[in-house]
Formats: C-alpha cells, sequence, structure tokens
C-alpha cells in the first residue's frame, strides 16, 4: 500500500506562522486620499510598514497619525509622483528607514478627466499623460529595476516582490464619456503587461487592479457634473467605495512567491458597462 503524499507546506500558507504582510515594505504613490489612502489602511491594519507619498503634505501626515500602526512603521514623502527626483525619494527612504528594500510598490498616483476627445478641455491633456503614464511608468521602471537588483542577495522563492497597479475599467473598455481619461488607462494597461511579461521569468510579480465606479473625490477632481453621476448612482448604485477596491492588495501581496494574481476587475454589482 503507497503512503499518501505529504501534503504541499509553504510557510506563508502556515496556521502558525505571523501574518505574511507583516515583514513586508510598501511603498504608496497617491495615498493622501480615496483607493491610496485606503490601500494605506488596508495594509497597516496587517502589519506591514509603510512609504506614503502624494502632493498634499497636510493630507499624507494627517493619514499617518490616523493609521493603526507601530511608532515608526510609517514614513511619508510629499511629492509629485511623476517626478523621477520624488520616485527616488521613495524607493531611497525604504531602506533609509527600514534598512531594506520595498518589496510592495503600489502605482496608484493618477488624476482623472471628464470628456471625450472631442469634448475633454485639451488645456489638461497634458497633465493628465504626463501623470498618469510617464508618472507611472517611471515608478514602474525605477522599481522593477531595484528589485531585480536584490534578487541575488534574496530569491524571490524566499522573499515575494510585487509591483501592484491601479487602473481602471475604462483602460480595457473603451467609455465615450471618459475616452482621453481612458486611453491612458488603455497605455497603463499595456504597460503592465508589457512589465509582467518581462518580470515574470525573474520571480516578481506585476499586477494590475482595474475598478468601475468608484465614490471619492475623484469625481470632483476630474470635473464630472454633479447631475450626471447622480444619474449614474441611480442607475447602477449602490457603487464601489475605496475600501473595495483597497481589500484586493493585501490579497495578492499575500499569496506564496509561487502564485501571481495577474488581473483583477472590481465593478459594482450593477454595474452593467463599461
Amino acid at each position: 500500500m503507497t503512503a499518501p503524499a505529504a501534503p504541499f507546506y509553504h510557510p506563508f500558507m502556515s496556521t502558525e506562522s505571523p501574518d505574511p504582510l507583516s515583514s513586508r515594505i510598501a511603498v504608496i504613490s497617491g495615498a493622501s486620499a480615496g483607493i491610496g489612502a485606503a490601500i494605506a489602511r488596508a495594509l497597516a491594519s496587517r502589519g506591514c510598514r509603510l512609504i506614503l507619498n502624494a502632493r498634499r503634505q497636510d493630507r499624507l501626515a494627517a493619514l499617518a497619525r490616523e493609521l493603526d500602526a507601530p511608532a515608526g512603521s510609517v514614513f511619508t514623502v510629499p511629492g509629485d509622483a511623476a517626478e523621477q527626483s520624488v520616485i527616488d525619494a521613495m524607493l531611497d527612504a525604504a531602506p533609509a528607514r527600514f534598512n531594506a528594500h520595498a518589496d510592495a510598490v503600489i502605482v496608484n498616483a493618477g488624476r482623472g478627466l471628464a470628456g471625450s476627445v472631442a469634448t475633454a478641455d485639451p488645456a489638461q491633456w497634458e497633465d493628465l499623460i504626463r501623470t498618469n503614464i510617464l508618472g507611472a511608468a517611471r515608478l514602474m521602471r525605477s522599481a522593477a529595476q531595484r528589485m531585480v537588483g536584490t534578487l541575488e542577495a534574496l530569491p524571490w522563492q524566499r522573499h515575494p516582490r510585487d509591483i501592484v497597479v491601479i487602473g481602471s475599467i475604462v483602460g480595457r473598455h473603451v467609455s465615450p464619456f471618459s475616452s482621453m481619461y481612458g486611453s491612458t488607462k488603455f497605455a497603463v494597461h499595456g504597460l503592465t503587461e508589457g512589465l509582467r511579461r518581462e518580470l515574470a521569468p525573474k520571480g516578481i510579480r506585476v499586477s494590475l487592479i482595474e475598478p468601475g465606479f468608484v465614490v471619492s473625490e475623484f469625481q470632483g477632481v476630474a470635473g464630472y457634473k454633479p447631475e450626471w453621476f447622480e444619474g449614474v448612482l441611480d442607475r447602477i448604485g449602490p457603487v464601489l467605495r475605496p475600501e473595495d477596491v483597497a481589500n484586493v492588495v493585501p490579497f495578492i501581496l499575500s499569496q506564496p512567491p509561487h502564485v501571481h494574481v495577474a488581473d483583477v476587475i472590481v465593478r459594482p454589482t450593477r454595474q452593467d458597462y463599461p
């Protein structure tokens, strides 16, 4: 009689080991509000050490004080996440503060813009592209280079590394009411998938989260008319909260190193399109 095979074991699966996220260091761009702030709360509650970035220094400092995190486990780097010098400061902060490089980088900073190619304000196009595409690409590039550089000292099988990009459902399905914004998220979709294919053989996980309608300050900043958004709420509500999207991030990060959750779409239940 053949003895049963021993069960598969990985330390990330042990019920006796601490939360796997308690050993992780995460950088989050655009963390002062909305999805970024919700991700910070979700990861802090699991014991992650955090480097938080946003333009609004006062909001960032208030979030750091609010988080349920041990003293010294949260550090802020205010500034424009599309600037390479700010990106370098974010990534440098982890070894400076925690004596180890970040092993999770959340590419979240971005902005919206109401309207199509025909109707959106062209005066805002360059900032939209700079923030949503160039800023995201620069952070993805810098994070990838640093993660590859640490693999020899600490192989991926022993310590997972993740780049998680916050995209949008309109980066997968063309939406006439926001086609300029959507075009930047289509670009982010392509950049993320290209980086995934490049880094997967090295054991570095690159994931894309594409939310549907999320209620936050995003709508006001993007210039959507309140009556239009009220109509959306009436048609497909209740819509997502930032926390609904943020909850996906700890799930992705806590997978054992050989498991990769590459693409996640999160919609309100009643959202049919996009």
